[in-house]
This record gives C-alpha cells, sequence and structure tokens, in this order.
C-alpha cells in the first residue's frame, strides 16, 4: 500500500482549507486517525461503554477486555517482557512526570547528579528541574554538535558515577536528530544510573524494542501515532515500577483503605486512579493494529525517503536556514525563511492549504542554542507524498514573493 493510497484511509485529509486540499504537514505535533481508529472508539460507545475492572456485568466485562487487551498490544508493539509493565497515562508528559515525582525524588538527593540534553521537549526537562530543586540533586547537559548530534565521547564525560538519573529524547521533534539511546544507556547503566527516554516522536516512526534498548522507562503518547488524544503509555521495569509510589490517589489504584492508612494495588494498576481513558486505550490499540498492518519498517523505509527528498528540495531555496543534520534524520524538517517570522511563513502556507507548525515547538533551551526565537516545522508521516514536499516548497517560494524576497 503506497501513501496515496494509505491518505484515502483518513478521513480528515479529504478537504480544502481556504481553496486548496489539505497538506498535512504537522504530524510531529499530532497525527491524523485512519477511519479504522475511529470506528473502534465509536463502537466501543455504542457496544461496549462501562466502567472496567469493577463490574460483573456484559458490559463491564466487555470493556475491561478492551482496555487490558489494548495494554497487552502496547507491549507487543514496544516488545515489553509482560503486560505489567505498560501503565496507561494521558501521554508522554504524564509518564515523563510520573517518572520525575515517583522514582526520581524518591531516588535522588543533595550531590546527585541528572543528566539531559538541550534538545529535550519542555515535557522530558521541566520535571528534571523540579526534581533538582527539590532535592538538591544537580541537572547536568550533555553538549550538543553544530549540527545537534550528539557524541558518545561527551556522553562519557557528562555521565559520572554520582549520576541517578539519564533522561534523552530518541527522536528530537526540532532537529530531527535521532540520539543513540542504546549507547546512552549503556554508558549510564555502567555508572549505575537508570535511563529514561523519550520515545514521542520515535514511537509513532520506527520499530522500538525496549529489551534491545534495555531503557529502564520509555514513554510515548498514542495521538501522533493514529490514536486518539488523551492516550499514552509509560513502559517500566517491573522491579522499579515495584518500588515506585503512585502520585495519585483515589479509586481503582487501592487494594485495602482504612480510616489512617491505605494500600495499593500491584503494578500497573497503583498508578491508574479512577476511572481510566478507556476508549482513548481502545484507540490506541486499533492504531497499533493499523500501523502494523501496514508494517512499521515500510513506515520508517517511507518517510526516511521522504524527509530527504524534503531536505534536499528546500535546501535548494534561497535563503532559507535549515537545522539539524543532513542525514539520518527523522522525518521532519525544521527550518527559518530569511527574515520572514515563522508565524507569518505558516500563516501564508495556511492560505494555501499547507498545514505546519511554527514558534518554539516547546524547546526553548534549544532554540537558544540555535540563536533563533522561533522556528518553521514540516513534519511527515506515513500519508505524506513527494507531491506535498513539492507544494510546501511553492508555498515558501510564494511565501517568499510576498514578503518581497528574491527568489532562489
Amino acid at each position: 500500500m503506497n501513501s496515496a493510497q494509505i491518505r484515502k484511509l483518513f478521513p480528515i485529509l479529504d478537504q480544502e482549507v481556504n481553496g486548496h486540499p489539505l497538506v498535512y504537514l504537522d504530524s510531529a505535533a499530532s497525527s491524523q486517525k485512519p477511519i479504522s481508529v475511529i470506528e473502534a472508539v465509536k463502537h466501543y460507545y455504542e457496544h461496549d461503554n462501562a466502567n472496567v475492572h469493577r463490574g460483573v456485568h456484559t458490559l463491564g466485562s466487555r470493556a475491561t477486555d478492551a482496555y487490558e487487551g489494548a495494554r497487552s498490544k502496547v507491549a507487543r508493539f514496544i516488545n515489553a517482557k509482560r503486560s505489567e509493565e505498560i501503565v496507561f497515562t494521558r501521554g508522554t508528559t504524564t509518564s515523563l512526570n510520573l517518572v520525575a515525582s515517583s522514582y526520581a525524588r524518591a531516588n535522588c538527593k543533595e550531590g546527585d547528579e541528572i543528566v539531559i540534553t538541550p534538545m529535550e521537549h519542555h515535557s522530558n526537562l521541566i520535571p528534571w528541574q523540579q526534581v533538582a530543586k527539590a532535592t538538591g540533586a544537580t541537572l547536568k547537559y550533555i553538549p550538543l554538535q553544530p549540527d545537534g548530534t550528539i557524541l558518545l565521547s561527551d556522553v562519557e564525560q557528562v555521565i559520572t558515577d554520582r549520576t541517578k538519573v539519564v533522561s534523552v529524547t530518541h527522536v528530537s521533534n526540532v532537529l530531527g536528530v535521532i540520539n543513540p539511546v542504546k549507547q546512552i544507556g549503556e554508558i549510564a547503566h555502567r555508572h549505575g544510573a537508570i535511563m529514561v527516554v523519550d520515545g514521542a516522536q520515535s514511537t509513532p516512526h520506527m520499530k522500538v524494542d525496549v529489551q534491545d534498548l534495555d531503557c529502564d522507562f520509555f514513554a510515548f503518547s498514542g495521538h501522533k501515532m493514529c490514536a486518539p488524544t488523551g492516550i499514552g503509555a509509560l513502559y517500566g521495569k517491573k522491579a522499579l515500577l515495584n518500588n515506585m509510589e503512585p502520585i495519585e490517589f483515589g479509586g481503582e489504584m487501592i487494594d485495602e483503605v482504612g480510616l489512617y492508612d491505605s494500600t495499593w494495588k500491584e503494578v500497573p494498576y497503583r498508578f491508574e486512579g479512577g476511572t481510566p481513558i478507556i476508549a482513548g486505550a481502545v484507540g490506541l490499540g486499533a492504531a497499533i493494529d493499523f500501523l502494523q498492518e501496514i508494517g512499521m519498517d515500510e513506515i520508517e523505509q517511507h518517510e526516511k525517503q521522504l524527509s530527504a527528498y524534503a531536505y534536499e528540495r528546500l535546501s535548494e531555496i534561497e535563503g532559507i536556514t535549515l537545522y539539524g543534520p543532513t542525514k539520518d534524520r527523522s522525518g521532519l524538517v525544521t527550518f527559518n525563511l530569511g527574515e520572514v517570522h515563522p508565524h507569518d511563513v505558516a500563516t501564508v502556507l495556511d492560505a494555501e492549504g499547507i498545514a505546519i507548525r511554527a514558534g518554539h515547538h516547546c524547546c526553548q533551551p534549544l532554540m537558544r542554542w540555535l540563536e533563533a526565537s522561533s522556528t518553521a516545522r514540516a513534519s511527515l508521516y506515513l500519508y505524506n507524498t513527494e507531491e506535498d514536499v513539492d507544494r510546501l516548497v511553492k508555498g515558501l517560494i510564494q511565501t517568499k514573493e510576498y514578503f518581497g524576497y528574491a527568489i532562489g
């Protein structure tokens, strides 16, 4: 199935925006949803809607089977050893905050170190800032090379025996850098630290094997991989999860409750207090089915080819600045067009039916490192084509004309 055929499976893409066929190039922010995912959520609400785990009636049993079935699908999708290592959350942000608030605050103290990079999304930066402030630990950064990549020799220098947590994005949402998280994790483990991976930008686009990566925690969001918003997952090694305290308290996550004390359920349920995101989990399971039917290897190969084509075509535009490595990058291209503000670029492109992202992409420290207040970003997915890239290039040339710049 080629990308043009895949595109037809996404109803939202079959529309015009401002009189032009829609070109959606903002999947790094949120992907579109195929009809199979939409129908799965619709079917749940029309036929199986009930709370999970608590009831013995038929609808409750169906809902529980669907919810736990989705957990098993997630475990298989990222090759976790067991489904108990999958905690459903609202997404990557919640997952990373859970690790920071539950594991790190209990295991870090003054003099310890937390190691991250300047390319991290705010979701993988601010929680560690807060842990450092609360515990007295020191926050350290792995330096970036001029193209935004990381050298393992620098990792070796930054991580020490005082390091307790290393948390790195698998794929940068700005630079398109694919980080060597497996090798970084090996270095972290040699020093007795845990390895946390932000998989928000990798899980939708490539095969993820948490056992091969040997990471201790891995976080990702459903809405970036064809699933509904508001659902995501945290993978954690069971031994670590078993020693962590919940950070939300209420129904569903308890074992015994007394007037003055309570005990918690086994993992993962102790971390899923309250009525869970049942329909979202159903949608995530359907999204995994959809992606696996197409094939993650095929998706990754398509995006690599399309990303290379996009980088080549955009580099032909005079006055454009492209950020990140020239090769071995994920399916996005971040850029600035001369002195035109990225918001103006995005506004002109939107008038042509082309949706991109403009701003700091929740990466303000990285923007300062790039010496740019903001950037424009075109992000690609399985439903994008070379024609989409050509429309983007044409739109950028029109943007230059509109703002009076010479055409390259």
